[in-house]
């Protein structure tokens, strides 16, 4: 491992981190008792304080436990958008000694499907708004889904636009297996002991790859625990910091980084439950926003408004994010404005968040930052696991405190997923990347097939596997093509099976497409082709294609 970058380790970190050794739903009591007052949550204009998260986070508990037979270990999909409701659930599931199966609220009955077969969760949370999507699922694994409206936590006037869905009154949704989210409240139950401890599961986010569905990634609460304190650590996040929380909480960084985390140390958290520049700016300037994360597409938006000057926005001191690669244009415009530097960082779903972060005081542009604490980072050969000298281009493989212990119900994937190189066990990013001269990390390409879209990861094999419903189709091969808006977007070349062609348009696939999976993942573009390249064995010649389509 190169240890370039420690010239540039922050004067006041240390290089090791200790790690608490206790469930993540002690955080809130630690914080609960220091602060029973203080905002815990600002949803628009109504406060929560952290005596009253704490208070309704063990009534959800009690209930999963006495009403629902919720087990420790027992894995519990929570299905909402950003909102009090989703961060209540997460802890009230993990106070129930449970496990949180969090799940993208674009998704729809087919992909939900698979997440409750897989887990063999029998309960779920989830918003009126989205509830006919999971409605056929029970009975079919699900026994009881918990229908929560957002409108309830609306307690306060407001001036403040807030979307017609969040602002939709309550509504009398019942049925057997179905129990209201305010009704669970007033049950007002409360759980057995805490017993899950810091190596026992915690939560697990799924992600897809290159084959078939996705799969979820086993983390501990002692790995999520590592990911949440260095994250607050290196940005020197403290109690009285404002977050604004906008990126997607079911998504590890804005779990970690907007949700969790901020919860650990104390400080405060501004929920905006889907990203939109005007109402980002009126929290920013009516809370005094202390920090923010967001995607290098939302940051873009943000800079773009034509009346951002009217807003005070002078309370931010921290602007940070990733998942996407920030352009220098747009990183220099945010610093002649704002005097802030885009602080750039690099994660996945199997490391739970970051495992690399720029120094605050010495960020690089377009860069995935440093090594963070205690973790070992190389980049080597992808055939032959040789470490690669600064320069050299080569897979990103990470040996870190918070990487997952596998995946779950796949353990082939898992040990595909794992190299040993000096004795430790090292996961293999699929990402192609190079060190600099000071030890810095860049991303280069991807060793494996994804595409990203506007920061969403988007997995080509899923959405064939999608795809491969539709009763026309014979093939499918998606893959990347570029779009001025998201940089890159979903292209899906299909061929028909015989006695199809002309009786289903391109568009009409298109449209099945956005019935049936979540829009990000979606094909934008659909050409038909009479055939697919393939190789002697055959496979899909898929890169042939995105070669194809890039020189086009």
């Amino acid at each position: 491992m190169s240890d370039r970058h420690l010239a540039y380790w922050p004067a006041n970190q240390s290089r090791h981190l200790t790690v608490p050794q206790t469930n993540l739903f002690y955080n809130i009591e630690v914080s609960a008792t220091r602060f029973p007052d203080k905002p815990c949550i600002l949803f628009y204009d109504t406060p929560i304080s952290y005596a009253e998260f704490r208070d309704e986070a063990e009534r959800i508990a009690g209930y999963l436990q006495q009403e629902c037979g919720v087990r420790k270990g027992d894995r519990v999909l929570l299905y909402m958008q950003n909102s009090p409701q989703f961060v209540l659930a997460y802890y009230g599931i993990l106070r129930a000694n449970a496990v949180v199966v969090p799940v993208n609220p674009m998704n729809l009955t087919a992909e939900l499907r698979h997440y409750v077969q897989d887990t063999g969760a029998r309960n779920a949370f989830v918003p009126q708004d989205l509830f006919p999507q999971i409605a056929p699922l029970i009975g079919e694994g699900l026994e009881r889904v918990i229908v929560a409206a957002y409108s309830d936590y609306l307690k306060r006037p407001t001036d403040l636009a807030v979307p017609e869905f969040v602002a939709a009154p309550r509504q009398p949704i019942a049925g057997k297996g179905i129990v209201l989210w305010s009704d669970m409240l007033a049950r007002k139950l409360r759980p057995g002991p805490l017993i899950a401890g810091p190596d026992d599961l915690c939560v697990m986010p799924y992600t897809s790859g290159t084959t078939g569905n996705p799969k979820g990634c086993m983390h501990t609460h002692r790995g999520v625990m590592y990911s949440i304190v260095a994250s607050m650590q290196w940005f020197g996040t403290q109690q009285d910091a404002v977050i604004l929380a906008t990126l997607p909480f079911f998504h590890v960084t804005g779990m970690q980084g907007s949700m969790s985390g901020p919860l650990y140390v104390g400080a405060t958290l501004v929920i905006l439950p889907r990203w939109d520049r005007e109402m980002a700016a009126n929290l920013i300037q009516r809370h005094k926003v202390t920090s923010v994360q967001l995607i290098a597409a939302m940051v873009v938006d943000l800079l773009s408004h034509p009346d951002l000057g009217r807003y005070d926005l002078s309370s931010l001191k921290v602007m940070r994010g990733g998942g996407a690669a920030m352009p220098e244009a747009i990183a220099q415009k945010l610093l002649d404005l704002f005097g802030l530097h885009y602080v750039e960082g690099y994660g996945m779903s199997e490391t739970m968040a970051a495992t690399h972060i720029n120094p605050m005081r010495c960020p690089k542009k377009q860069c995935l930052g440093v090594p963070l604490y205690d973790v070992d980072s190389r980049v080597i050969h992808p055939d032959t696991f040789e470490e690669l000298p600064p320069g050299e281009t080569g897979e990103i493989v990470v040996h870190a405190p918070n990487v997952m212990l596998g995946y779950w119900n796949h353990p082939e994937a898992a040990k595909d997923a794992f190299i040993e190189i000096d004795g430790k066990r090292f996961l293999r990013t699929g990402d192609l990347g190079m060190i600099d001269e000071d030890g810095y990390f860049f991303m280069v390409d991807r060793l494996k097939r994804m595409i990203n879209a506007s920061g969403y990861k988007v997995w080509p094999a899923e959405v064939e596997t999608l795809l491969y419903r539709h009763p026309a189709i014979r093939e499918a091969c998606v893959i990347a093509t570029r779009d001025a808006k998201r940089g890159e977007t979903v292209k899906a070349l299909v061929v028909l099976k015989d006695g199809e062609q002309g009786k289903v348009s391109e568009a009409e696939i298109i449209e099945w497409a956005h019935r049936n999976m979540a829009a990000y993942k979606s094909p934008r573009i659909v050409q038909f082709v009479e055939a697919l390249p393939k190789s002697s064995s055959g496979k899909v010649q898929w890169r042939q294609l995105q070669e194809q389509e890039n020189a086009a």
